[in-house]
């Protein structure tokens, strides 16, 4: 992540700002804007397009590109942060995302962006044919799943601007998308160069970790339901009617942009308002976590930032559990605006609906509306440990003695064949096997899950610190890569610094030095530049040889 320092100016008069962007800002500034010496979302957006049209002319609206505001954050003070994407010759700029910052006069503060490089091509015009692009992204998934047959394999490619990887370049961004044997799906992105032919990157497309209900995993909880004549539905008219809805063992094929058919998700419902057994011989105890984790995720984000609903818009998601055969997993997926649960093997897993997944998943789509983290490399495993990181302390407001809060991810899901208590350990990665405690230059080689494992580590030494301690009744012990001693300063700073880091620092191509100077620059605005807690974040960072 690159800076662009503090400059004062004059503020200019300009226009160029995508009309689309109106419905966005009107959620995001309000009721912030109304209030008396608030910005409105109409000074928001002209002090920003003035900023940038004086300051930073080259991510301003021009003849070949294009900009349009994807989130805006406004502090208490005014001050006010901006978010855009850009096009070029009206293709889609990956890493083309920037933010500009504000004084709450609307004077320029800075402004930070996924690349410095000038977006300027010959041509926009591929050599390499959309269908020869499907060919190539329907083979990398083939290799990525040798031992599975592939049924309904389908690629969609898109003309993009790829700015994430060096200079920028003319690609095809291809989503290939299939069934397995069992009947779930697996997909790929896959980036192309539109010219050569020659694979960019790819990455995974589904992001894993994988009245009162009785749950399988957290008890006896509350629930808000929907009347609906003489029954009830499973559906929450208070936080943006969210609901959960039986997937019947089917799948679909509805990942991002990409839909073939759709499982069904008829809403559950109930006849008194008591749901579930808490056992899973009744179908709708797993549905009574997934609507619960829901629920607690949403007010995590409200209560604790302000943020209503997983894109900040009051709108709520829904959920679909009981879903494919056998399956492993549980993602959230932005195509449908919904978190989908499966029901696990039984042997190594079980239904993958416990809160932490929950918050963990959902985490993803805040994210996405957000920083939009590159889901592969170093920016893949920040996306995760994003996830990981929100998902933990999602737990910990709950404040669920039935899920006591604590540093393991998918405790409650794991199932004796596994092999180990959880998924991730935040406290000492390396724990799984597989996941990194310390950065090296190696990292971005790791798959996304792995390498969260140093951001995870990070988290748990600025909150907790080193050394052993016992929370959620779990005995916890975290070292550092360097020797030293990390004092934390609690779990809720820890939540404030890398939120503020994520929405208003973070871009697509944030890696770890990013990162660090990310969380730097939110502790600076939360607590001083001299504080304890921006030392703290500082002294975390090297002591997972993030420096």
């Amino acid at each position: 992540m690159s800076r662009i320092r503090h400059v004062r100016g004059a503020r200019l008069a300009t226009a160029g700002i995508a009309a689309t962007t109106a419905a966005l800002l009107t959620a995001a500034l309000v009721p912030a804007a109304q209030a008396a010496g608030r910005p409105t979302p109409a000074e928001t957006l002209d002090n920003a397009a003035a900023a940038l049209a004086e300051h930073a002319p080259s991510l301003a609206p021009n003849a070949a590109q294009d900009t349009r505001v994807r989130d805006v954050v406004v502090d208490g003070d005014g001050a006010r942060h901006v978010r855009y994407d850009r096009t070029y010759r009206g293709l889609p700029v990956l890493g083309g995302d920037f933010v500009v910052h504000l004084a709450p006069d609307g004077d320029w503060r800075g402004a930070d962006r996924a690349t410095r490089a000038p977006i300027a091509l010959p041509t926009v015009t591929p050599r390499l044919a959309a269908p020869e692009a499907a060919d190539l992204a329907a083979n990398v998934l083939r290799a990525a799943e040798p031992d599975e047959l592939l049924r309904k394999l389908t690629a969609r490619p898109e003309l993009v601007v790829d700015a994430l990887h060096g200079a920028p370049r003319l690609a095809w961004r291809t989503d290939a998308a299939a069934l397995d044997s069992l009947g779930n799906p697996v997909a790929r992105t896959v980036l192309t160069d539109a010219g050569t032919g020659a694979r960019i990157d790819a990455w995974d497309t589904v992001e894993s970790v994988s009245g009162d209900g009785k749950s399988l995993y957290g008890g006896t909880v509350p629930l808000e339901t929907t009347r609906s004549g003489s029954a009830y539905q499973l559906k929450d008219g208070t936080r943006g009617g969210t609901y959960t809805g039986d997937a019947a063992q089917q799948t679909d094929l509805c990942l991002l942009t990409l839909c073939l058919v759709r499982a069904p998700s008829a809403v559950f419902t109930d006849s008194d308002n008591h749901w579930g057994t808490g056992t899973a011989a009744d179908r709708a105890s797993t549905a009574v976590d997934a609507q619960y984790g829901t629920d607690v995720t949403w007010d995590y984000y409200e209560d604790v930032h302000g943020r209503s609903g997983i894109a900040g818009d009051g709108k709520g998601s829904f959920n679909r559990v009981h879903y494919g055969t056998r399956y492993n997993n549980a993602f959230w997926d932005d195509g449908c605006f919904c978190m989908t649960y499966g029901d696990g093997d039984g042997t190594t897993l079980g239904p993958l609906v416990s809160l932490d997944v929950a918050g963990h998943e959902m985490s993803h789509g805040v994210t996405s509306s957000t920083a939009a983290l590159t889901y592969s490399g170093e920016s893949g495993g920040l996306n995760e440990a994003t996830s990981d990181i929100f998902g933990t302390l999602v737990e910990f407001h709950a404040d669920n003695a039935a899920d006591a809060g604590d540093y393991l991810i998918g405790e409650k899901v794991v199932r004796s064949g596994f092999g180990r208590d959880a998924l991730r350990y935040m406290d000492r990665p390396s724990r799984d096997g597989s996941s990194a405690d310390c950065w090296s230059t190696s990292l971005g080689d790791l798959d996304v899950h792995y390498s969260s494992g140093v951001a995870n580590h990070f988290a748990y030494l600025l909150a907790e610190g080193s050394g052993a301690k016992t929370l959620g009744g779990v005995r916890h012990t975290s070292s550092t890569c360097d020797g030293s001693t990390v004092r934390g300063i609690g779990r809720d700073k820890l939540g404030d610094i890398w939120y503020r880091a994520l929405t208003v620092y973070m871009t697509s191509s944030t890696d770890y030095a990013g990162a660090r100077t990310a969380t730097l620059g939110a502790a600076e605005d939360l607590y001083g530049a001299g504080s304890a807690e921006h030392a703290a974040v500082g002294a975390a960072w090297s002591a997972v040889n993030v420096g």
